[in-house]
């Protein structure tokens, strides 16, 4: 952990928000009531020789955004039309993380109409050009702040005619507008403010901010086989002022699970041509819903706004796929205790992923003879 009092990176840009990171760990040591468990990780592992348990917590800052910094911005386009209904054109791709959902959110609260008067449109270049990738996890942080600007124009435009007919509705503001011959489709644009980096002199400012968290995974072992179980996953992260905790709380499930499969099972094999072997479902292991963890707890860190986020929220989409390596380290830290027994004291690697034969092998030589 650092220690001075303005942390920095190893980049030397300061930490800002360091005290979120020192919250997120605290509460996971507490929610996941660690030290007890360390000590009846401990307990079990002196009363059994064949199955062995882990436990691991690992804190996590994570950088939100892309390098370089023209990758930091983005268009919308808002369309109001006169049933009061509204179309959103946006350049990030819905790939089931629920940008669309916020997208829509966000125009709710700017126009002040239900949700369900606002629809999305397929992502098209045609419309919004030049779309930065989705990826970083800031396409909330960068799209959303596009609608917003567009949708805060269109309250401008239609702020006269709310004013002349306070007692009207929606749809009475817009269809007035429109015989005024007012523009009722807005194009919102947003770059990211404060991002530079010089190489040479290596100062600036590379991402906008940074996402915090920390997980605590415990897991079992079979010194036999090398199969294991993800017993108990406790994740606290950091999502600001979260714009839909459903969504963000399904995005933390989702990555740390896909992170679960890059760690302990996707494993790529190649035969002595070349060619791919585990090329499909067969030989090639996915997680599935037996690896999810027996008890899976999420925890989004309450009183944390991100004063550079929409609606002081943080990007959420890649962190957490970061702390499955709790998982890894929990197998390790099983492994050590069955190597331990079996009087085996030089330190080991235990690559990725760590698939039943590495674990196995890794618990060293077993004494059947005294089964």
């Amino acid at each position: 952990m650092h220690k001075e009092d303005i942390p920095t990176t190893y980049y030397g840009v300061p930490i800002e928000g360091f005290d979120v990171f020192r919250r997120c760990w605290k509460e996971c040591l507490d929610k996941s009531d660690y030290n007890n468990r360390r000590n009846q990780v401990n307990s079990f592992n002196s009363k059994n020789k064949w199955t062995k348990r882990g436990i691991a917590i690992v804190p996590l800052k994570f950088n939100v955004g892309n390098y370089p910094t023209f990758m930091h911005q983005a268009g919308a386009m808002v369309n109001l039309y006169l049933d009061g209904s509204v179309l959103i054109h946006h350049g990030g791709v819905e790939v089931g993380q629920g940008i669309h959902t916020k997208m829509i959110q966000i125009a709710s609260r700017v126009l002040g109409i239900p949700v369900d008067k606002i629809h999305v449109a397929e992502n098209s270049t045609y419309v919004i050009p030049h779309a930065t990738d989705t990826a970083g996890s800031h396409s909330t942080d960068m799209w959303g702040m596009a609608v917003k600007n567009a949708c805060d124009t269109l309250v401008d435009r239609l702020a006269p005619f709310k004013s002349d007919k306070p007692d009207g509705n929606f749809a009475d503001w817009v269809s007035a507008a429109y015989f005024s011959r007012v523009n009722l489709s807005v194009i919102g644009y947003y770059q990211t403010p404060d991002i530079t980096w010089d190489w040479a002199t290596k100062t600036g400012r590379p991402y906008p901010y940074s996402t915090f968290g920390a997980a605590c995974s415990e897991v079992q072992i079979d010194c036999l086989t090398g199969s294991h179980e993800l017993m108990r996953t406790d994740i606290v992260m950091d999502v600001g002022k979260s714009l839909n905790p459903a969504l963000d709380i399904g995005q933390i499930e989702g990555a740390f699970m896909m992170g679960y499969g890059y760690f302990m099972l996707e494993e790529l094999l190649w035969d002595k041509d070349g060619t791919l072997i585990t090329n499909g479902p067969y030989n090639y292991k996915i997680p599935c819903v037996r690896d999810i963890p027996a008890e899976f707890n999420i925890t989004l860190l309450r009183n944390c706004p991100n004063v550079r986020g929409v609606y002081s929220s943080k990007g959420i989409g890649e962190p957490t796929l970061c702390l499955a390596n709790t998982v890894h380290f929990a197998v390790q830290d099983a492994i050590q205790s069955a190597r331990a027994d079996a009087g085996i004291s030089e330190v080991f690697a235990l690559e990725a992923p760590a698939t039943p034969d590495r674990i196995r092998k890794a618990c060293g030589e077993l004494n059947f003879t005294k089964l």
